[in-house]
């Protein structure tokens, strides 16, 4: 069952009392943008989010967030809310500055009816809202229409969702409490600050790092490993996944270089380098929950690295086992490998690293024939093995 999302970017930053926490720097954007994401990744259809003065920065983040398909609309007023909450779906409520770990969101997108996602009370939970004498609201909540509807009705000028909570738990809706742990290790928090926003980021990102999908080949066993273990502090440090991929596809054309000089080894490490750079920015995409992009721009380093190829053996077989690669590379990253594990899959990478070992040897017409061989093999794991 569809539903929708209520964020709130109204309170001030514990910085500046003209900052809000909704703009706060987490996980490459503002903590507002990280809040839908994780909301449309749960299952919302569209995001509303409250505002009491719309900024620059918010408007921003809608910009880039409906740049992503993701539904978004800025509610300045009750008259607004009325107008624009949908009346047949429930409604996804986050507090102001909370972060979340992701696997709560997903549990409580699905459920249905009234729930509260609560923590008991503690030193590590008193920034949350106490709601009674043992818990308190840890910044999430499902509402049904006829919850909010009948709130909206009286609310006035109180806080929309500290109202929507307390008429929730007077209604005795579903309470999910947080492991301490959560609280401990920063996957359930409420931050006001930048500071403490970065502290939080560091725990999201490390453990969000280990669940990242990978690619097959060497892409899997070799290069995103290395990903996972440097993109957190890329994150930590700002660094945007679009110059982490603009510097990949730079290096793979510099690659090209030596490769023409007949520096044969020297080009095909660079072009691996390169590759491991737009595995990292892979990795930084999906750390702050964007998807990766599937058009050119994700095949523009790979697909340097192929003419690299081309032009060490300047061979018709070098031709063949690049269009071969390039098949088996749309295929991987469409997630169209009909279910063939990474192994099976050659990937640039992999071939990289065969032929810079055959050319480290001396035997680099034979790597290039033993690449062609796993092409074919690969190809059939891809076409001929069992769909589940």
């Amino acid at each position: 069952m569809s539903f929708a999302a209520i964020l709130s970017a109204s309170r001030a930053s514990a910085d500046s009392p003209a900052g809000l926490r909704a703009s706060l720097h987490f996980a490459g954007q503002t903590l507002i943008e990280y809040q839908a994401r994780q909301a449309a990744r749960a299952g919302a259809d569209r995001i509303l989010i409250m505002v009491s003065v719309i900024t620059p920065a918010l408007s921003q983040a809608v910009d880039r967030l409906s740049a992503d398909g993701i539904a978004v609309a800025l509610i300045r007023d009750m008259v607004s809310m009325v107008r624009d909450a949908p009346r047949d779906c429930d409604i996804l409520l986050v507090a102001d500055g909370a972060i979340i770990a992701q696997s709560h969101y997903d549990a409580i997108g699905a459920m249905q009816g009234d729930a509260l996602l609560v923590t008991d009370d503690s030193r590590a939970s008193a920034p949350f809202e106490r709601i009674d004498s043992g818990q308190r609201w840890a910044g999430l909540a499902r509402i049904t229409p006829a919850l909010l509807f009948g709130t909206l009705d009286m609310i006035g000028d109180w806080d929309l969702a500290l109202t929507l909570v307390r008429s929730a738990v007077q209604k005795g809706a579903l309470r999910i409490t947080v492991p301490q742990d959560d609280l401990m290790e920063g996957r359930v928090a409420l931050v006001d600050g930048q500071q403490q926003a970065d502290l939080v980021a560091q725990s999201v990102t490390a453990a969000g790092a280990h669940r990242l999908a990978a690619r097959g080949g060497v892409e899997h066993h070799l290069l995103a490993p290395i990903a996972r273990m440097v993109s957190p502090a890329l994150m930590r440090m700002q660094v945007p996944a679009l110059q982490v991929r603009i510097a990949a596809a730079a290096l793979a054309a510099i690659a090209l270089v030596p490769i023409e000089l007949q520096w044969i080894v020297t080009g095909f490490c660079l072009a691996l380098v390169a590759l491991m750079l737009a595995e990292i920015s892979d990795r930084l995409d999906e750390l702050a929950l964007r998807p990766p992009p599937s058009g050119w721009l994700a095949f523009l380093t790979p697909g340097l690295a192929l003419l690299g190829m081309i032009l060490a053996a300047a061979t018709p077989l070098a031709v063949d086992l690049a269009l071969m690669l390039a098949i088996l590379l749309v295929a991987d990253r469409w997630r169209r490998s009909g279910g063939a594990r990474p192994w099976m899959i050659l990937t640039p990478g992999t071939v990289l690293l065969l032929l810079i070992v055959a050319g480290a040897t001396g035997f680099l017409l034979a790597g290039f024939r033993i690449a062609m061989i796993a092409a074919i093999a690969s190809v059939g794991a891809v076409i001929l093995r069992p769909r589940t």
